[in-house]
Order: structure tokens, then sequence, then C-alpha cells
């Protein structure tokens, strides 16, 4: 995935402020559409979670990763064992490991690590090298296959016995089939189950275009192809840009990472991700996907219970990427969820935390009953997040009868 075909890039180019008064109207016009929405969407519930536990692993090239656990319950542990073990204990529940995308973090799981931690299950998230809180690398050692093995050092280290679901967004996907590629005994002998949200096993360029990955690109053209190297240099005036640019930052991130409206507070905390990213990683990091393929290694889950998750309107990994996967992994469930971007798992949590409980649980059943996945029929269902459009409508249908009411009070008040 070059530069000029990057989404991400183009969020961060539009930081500078290039033609940000044509952009700045844009982002109005589309504040106006959605801010109802929005509101509406927005929740008391907390945007993070604090792990029961934090480790740090180092690597054999001697980058320090930084690792988050959260443990179960014991009650809850217990009931997840009686529905999905052999003899019904939870030590012989799957671990669930988290793999994060490009440009993101381990805080982008924090619906799901908070869901499968209720449903029972250990949890290991991770930032890969360079994101979050892990320790930068040579820029050589940028790869896929360099996070192929870190996940490996990951599972070695703290999960050194017992099943494994594998979840990966993105390059996290991407990581998983370079760990299979890498480890293929491991994986057989270990995963029992693997979510690929959003990815793609390459063979296809990322990136389908769209209105913001062009502008994006258009800015890059002129600005030419060290911009984020040379920004990288001066990380005070990018923060500076950033503070100035908050309005049209979000809106570039909102256009690039979701399809539907989501809450004002989501979209900050993505953009804080996003571009909390240094601007070197992001640079750096490009080059592993010109012409990365990784689809012989599909194969190596073959033997798992697999899950495809991806949003129909992705705008970096669109459906076109999914279909290689589950064409490459018989009995894979492939799940395309309208009205969804790239960033699925903030945008639709409820649906995919769904999907993955039900993911683990069945991974868990078919070890216990020893179930060839691979006769299993191929299903693929495209969905609609119903419960999310139902409360978006009644909150809406509130806010507008709460309006409409204070008008009245106000008119009456006019009135006397």
């Amino acid at each position: 995935m070059s530069p000029r075909r990057n989404p991400v890039i183009g969020i961060a180019a539009a930081t500078l402020g290039v033609a940000a008064g044509v952009a700045a109207g844009i982002a109005a016009d589309r504040a106006g559409k959605h801010r109802a929405a929005m509101a509406a969407l927005e929740t008391p519930e907390l945007l993070d979670i604090t792990p029961d536990e934090e480790h740090v692993v180092l690597t054999d090239d001697g980058v320090t990763l930084h690792v988050e656990l959260d443990l179960p319950a014991p009650d809850a542990a217990r009931a997840a064992a009686e529905g999905a073990t052999r003899h019904g204990r939870p030590e012989e529940l799957p671990t669930v490991v988290l793999t994060h995308g490009y440009c993101l973090s381990l805080r982008c799981w924090v619906y799901q690590r908070r869901a499968l931690k209720e449903a029972g299950y250990r949890v290991v998230s991770w930032d890969q090298r360079g994101h979050g809180r892990s320790g930068r690398a040579d820029r050589d050692s940028y790869t896929i296959d360099r996070l192929g093995k870190d996940l490996h050092a990951v599972i070695t280290q703290l999960v050194p016995d017992g099943d494994l679901v594998l979840v990966g967004h993105s390059m996290g996907g991407m990581t998983m089939l370079a760990l299979g590629e890498q480890q293929p005994q491991f994986v057989l002998d270990r995963v029992v189950g693997a979510a690929f949200v959003a990815t793609s096993p390459g063979g296809l360029m990322l990136a389908n275009g769209g209105r913001v990955a062009t502008f994006g690109r258009l800015l890059l053209e002129r600005l030419g192809p060290g911009v984020l190297g040379s920004l990288s240099q001066r990380p005070e005036l990018f923060s500076r840009v950033r503070r100035v640019a908050r309005d049209l930052e979000h809106f570039m991130v909102e256009q690039n990472s979701f399809a539907s409206p989501v809450p004002r507070s989501v979209v900050r905390y993505t953009a804080d991700i996003l571009l909390g990213t240094p601007l070197d990683v992001v640079n750096d990091y490009l080059m592993t996907f010109d012409g990365f393929d990784k689809r012989p290694a599909l194969l190596e889950f073959r033997h798992a219970v697999v899950l495809v998750f991806n949003g129909r309107d992705d705008i970096l990994t669109p459906p076109s990427h999914s279909e290689l996967i589950v064409e490459g992994i018989p009995g894979a469930e492939h799940i395309v969820v309208n009205e969804a971007g790239h960033v699925i798992m903030l945008e639709h949590p409820d649906l995919l935390d769904a999907h993955l409980v039900e993911l683990v649980d069945r991974s868990a059943r078919s070890r216990a009953q020893q179930t060839e996945v691979a006769q299993r029929p191929y299903v693929r269902r495209i969905v609609t997040d119903v419960a999310k459009n139902r409360r978006q409508s009644r909150l809406q249908k509130e806010a507008t009868e709460l309006v409409r009411a204070g008008r009245g009070r106000h008119a009456r008040t006019r009135g006397a």
C-alpha cells in the first residue's frame, strides 16, 4: 500500500490545514446532518478499561511490547466452562488474543475486552511495535513477518499452554497469517478459533479510494512524499496543528473510519489513537503493505472455527478482501455488516461482541467434541445493526419531543 493509496495518511495530511476552508465547509455540513444521530448514540459508558495485569514482553531483537490481561470473575469462567468444555473446568477454556491494526493500539478493543471478560474468558491484548505503549524499533523491522514473530513471543511468554482464539483487525489479521506461515504446527496444535476483522490476506490493492482517500492522495502529491517524515522531526508543530484543526481532524477520522453515525466521544477516542501513532512509524510501516500476499497461509487455519467480519462500506479493506479469506478457509463464517466502515469494533461494538463471544463458545465446544470444522457448510450473511438503528431512532424521537415541549412552554410564557 503506497502513500498515495493510504487513507490514514490522508487524515494526517489533512490536519496540516491545506485547503482547510473547503474541507471545513464539508465538515460543517457533515456535522449538521449527523449531530442529532451522534448525540442520540452518546452513552455514559467509559471508553477505557483497567486491565487486571500489565506485562512487558521482550522480543528477540530487543523491542519491548506492552501487553494487558483481562481476567474473568471465577463464577463467569465456571459458567462458560460448563457449557463449552469437556470437563467443565475453567482452565480448559481458550484464551483470546486480540491484535490491533495499523495506526491503532490495544485501546481499540475496549468494548470487546469487556464483553469477552464478562462472558468468562481470559483476554490478552497487546500493542504492536511502534504503536501504543510498545517500544520503537528499527524501521526495517516494521514488517508483517516481524509482527508474526512478535505475536508468537507474546503468546509463548504469557500463554505458554492451552487453547487459543486469535482475533485480528486489519494489520492484526495479517499478523495472524504471518504467524500461521511461520509456525504452522503451533497454530495447528493450539489455535481453535480465529476471527479476521476488516482485514486482507493480500493479493488485492488496499484502499479503494473514495472522496477522502482521494483528498489525502492529492494533498500528498502537492506536499511531497516526505511530508510525514518531515513532520515527525517536529512533533511540537504537529501537536499545535492538531489543536487548531481539531474539528477538521475529527471529520477526516469519521470519514475514513466509520460509515454510520457514532458518538462524538468515539470519534475523539479514535482520532486520539490514530493520530497518537508517531508519524515516522506511520510512514515506515507503509512499505510492508506493497506486494503483501499471505493467501497460502489461510490454509493453516482450516482446522479452526473461523469468523470473517467486515463492513460493507470499508474503504481500506473492502468486502472483496474478506471474500479471499473465506475462499481460502473451508467452513469459515462470513458476516458483512451494512453501514459499517473500517474501525468496525468501535462503530458496531455490540454486534461484533456478540459474534466474538459466540465464536469463542463454538471454538471451545468444537475442541471438546473434536468436530471436523472443514466439513461445515460455508455461511455468508449480510446483516444490519438493527439494535443500534432502533436505539438511534428512539433517542432521536425523544430528543425531538423534548425540543417541541420546550418550544411550547416558551410560546406559552411569551403569550402570558
